[in-house]
């Protein structure tokens, strides 16, 4: 096969029954969140039990339909014949799958116990639609669009769904052309700098010299980001087919998809994915029967291949994923000269998002006034973003750009646990700051977190309720940006090193007046840093100064934590005599809850705030401050 068309009518076969089953159908969501709640053995579960009873249905993996606080999520297709609607069932567990088939194929057909949403327009026997659902209502999925819908180890399911049209579309309208459409269209970079992609295409393509190198950054470290495992774990084709059309824009002739050694099943979707595009001819030499690339052919020709990360946090970014990349260690390059001008093995290159890249393919397929009739009036197009933290319903959604983030957060994410109030939103991983609960409202956008003095990031939302101290959150930031240094800025290195020492002083009880005027001292030194890591290591600890003055000043004034974390600042004390207290003595494991004289008593000497034992007797043991009233 070498033309489109080809590939089209084939796949279109394959995913025919599929699409309209004649038979039950059973789809297994598999993915990293999924597969830490037993979904492999759910789906394992499901395979023994068809088998064993005879069904006449089929079972299929799919991604993640970013339901994560649902999971593991089976949906079940009826025979094409009953003409019913397929339904989403939620925490489905291996142990179970048994009840769960009795009920949908020898019971009522439809397991009430279970159920999440149709999979339809219309609900059934009060199971809401999908879109009913709080964490669906304000989406809009183009980028997920195959997301818990297609087997992403299966390259037909992709193409019959409109897959590699992009491409195929590509290679008619040639390089400029192509980053002009994206040019068009409004897409920038989704890594967080909020780049044009189009433009940064163009700078790559103007360089003469050979080889040129296209990279996509899937490194993700930023705690609370998980958008791009996501897409990388449920559609690893679209990622594919977006990196085939930045070569063919720029003229490149090789690309590298740089995943971080913690992400093994992308790693591992990643890698079918290519195999399966080369085998189709999506990949190598005459790419769809373009012909032989080379001096005298006009052909097209571009490979991949990913390569896993050694996990440092730096690699993240574009010049230090370069080195990696290189084989050396990953520390930030000073520039000039930008990767387009001199990349990984000193040749032009360019570093994109998984999601950048994501969204060419459906820029190039159904053109730029398709992809930006959504957004806001200022930025076009959607942007995933993942919920975590304290949060209900955690997971990964996608809504258009200049969406409230308190849309994001209470209504999809359902907003703090019951009996907590929301207290502050960490957006854009720790070199990013905190946006208070009073701001929540703010449109998810990059001017309104740059006017706050912060990032919005690769998509990460973290939701922190009033059980948190903001003290001891920048106490955790600090010391991760500290950790993570590469150590080639002193401004960086001793720099973190320094405020991180100020701040474990405030929240000991020891803080000097004089210390928020070395901390804010030192924050602005950090701007001399070489790379951005430096340069933001301070935000979420100069947010602090702007959005939660009174807490840290009832850190250092008064000596006390509101939130009752900072374990300087308060102690543990039997507030009254329980039964479930010698459960705390047995769990102590510093031996603190001492029983003398028929009572129990917490031995402030040996007890180092571990709060176990409050978690054993929560109605005995409080939690007061250590230096008074």
């Amino acid at each position: 096969m070498s033309t489109y068309g080809e590939l089209r009518r084939a796949a279109d076969a394959a995913w025919a029954p599929l699409a309209n089953p004649p038979r039950a159908l059973i789809k297994v969501g598999v993915a990293t969140c999924s597969r830490a709640v037993g979904a492999e053995e759910t789906l394992a579960a499901v395979r023994a039990e068809v088998a064993a009873r005879g069904l006449e249905a089929d079972v299929m993996l799919t991604g993640c339909w970013g339901l994560c606080y649902a999971e593991p999520i089976v949906e079940i297709h009826p025979p094409q014949a009953d003409r019913q609607a397929p339904v989403l069932y939620q925490r489905v567990t291996a142990d179970k799958v048994p009840a769960l088939l009795d009920q949908a194929f020898t019971g009522p057909g439809v397991s009430a116990e279970y159920t999440l949403a149709v999979v339809g327009e219309q609900g059934l026997a009060g199971v809401p639609p999908l879109a009913a659902l709080d964490f669906f209502r304000i989406q809009v999925r183009r980028l997920m669009a195959n997301c818990g819908v297609t087997d992403p180890e299966n390259i037909d399911h992709y193409i019959a769904r409109g897959g590699y049209e992009g491409l195929s579309k590509a290679l008619t309208l040639g390089p400029e052309r192509v980053i002009k459409e994206l040019l068009d269209s409004g897409l920038w970079g989704r890594g967080g700098a909020a780049f044009p992609t189009g433009r940064k295409w163009d700078f790559l393509r103007g360089s003469a010299r050979k080889p040129k190198y296209m990279i996509c950054n899937a490194d993700e470290g930023d705690p609370g980001s998980f958008v791009n495992r996501n897409l990388m774990e449920s559609d690893p084709h679209l990622i594919v087919e977006g990196m085939i059309i930045g070569g063919l824009a720029t003229e490149a002739d090789y690309g590298y998809i740089y995943i971080r050694d913690e992400y093994p099943l992308p790693v591992a979707r990643m890698r079918r994915a290519i195999e399966q595009a080369r085998e189709k001819g999506l990949l190598g030499k005459d790419i769809l029967g373009s012909g032989e690339a080379g001096p005298t052919g006009g052909g097209f020709a571009f490979d991949l291949e990913v390569v896993r990360g050694a996990g440092s946090y730096v690699c993240g970014e574009e010049t230090g994923l370069i080195a990696s990349l290189e084989d050396r260690r990953g520390m930030p390059k000073i520039r000039p000269p930008f990767p387009a001008q001199a990349g990984v093995f000193a040749q032009p290159s360019n570093v994109n998002n998984v999601e950048s890249y994501a969204n060419a393919p459906l820029v190039l397929r159904h053109g730029a006034d398709w992809w930006s009739n959504v957004g806001s009036e200022n930025h076009k197009g959607t942007k995933m973003f993942s919920l975590s933290g304290q949060v209900q319903r955690a997971g990964v959604l996608e809504a258009p750009l200049g969406t409230k983030m308190s849309d994001v957060v209470m209504v999809a994410g359902g907003g703090p646990p019951e009996g907590r109030r929301l207290k502050a939103v960490q957006p854009g991983g720790p070199l990013s700051g905190i946006i208070p609960a009073s701001d929540v409202d703010i449109p998810l956008e990059p001017e309104p977190f740059r006017e706050r003095g912060m990032f919005m990031g690769s998509g990460g939302l973290v939701v922190i309720d009033d059980s948190n101290c903001i003290l001891d959150l920048c106490i955790y930031f600090e010391w991760f940006a500290e950790d993570e240094s590469c150590g080639r800025c002193t401004t960086c290195f001793a720099g973190t090193r320094r405020m991180l020492e100020i701040l474990r002083r405030i929240s000991s009880g020891r803080g000097r007046a004089a210390d928020l005027e070395l901390i804010r001292l030192l924050g602005e030194i950090a701007r001399n840093a070489n790379c951005v890591h430096g340069q933001a290591a301070p935000t979420a600890v100069m947010s602090m100064f702007r959005f939660f003055d009174d807490e840290l000043q009832e850190h250092l004034v008064r000596r006390r934590c509101p939130a009752k974390a900072c374990r300087g600042l308060i102690r543990y004390e039997v507030a009254r005599q329980s039964e479930r207290l010698p459960l705390a003595e047995e769990i102590c494991p510093t031996r603190a809850v001492v029983h003398e004289n028929g009572s129990y008593r917490i031995d402030q000497e040996k007890c180092v705030r571990c709060d176990a034992c409050r978690e054993q007797a929560p109605y005995a043991i409080a939690v007061v401050d250590e230096f008074g009233p």
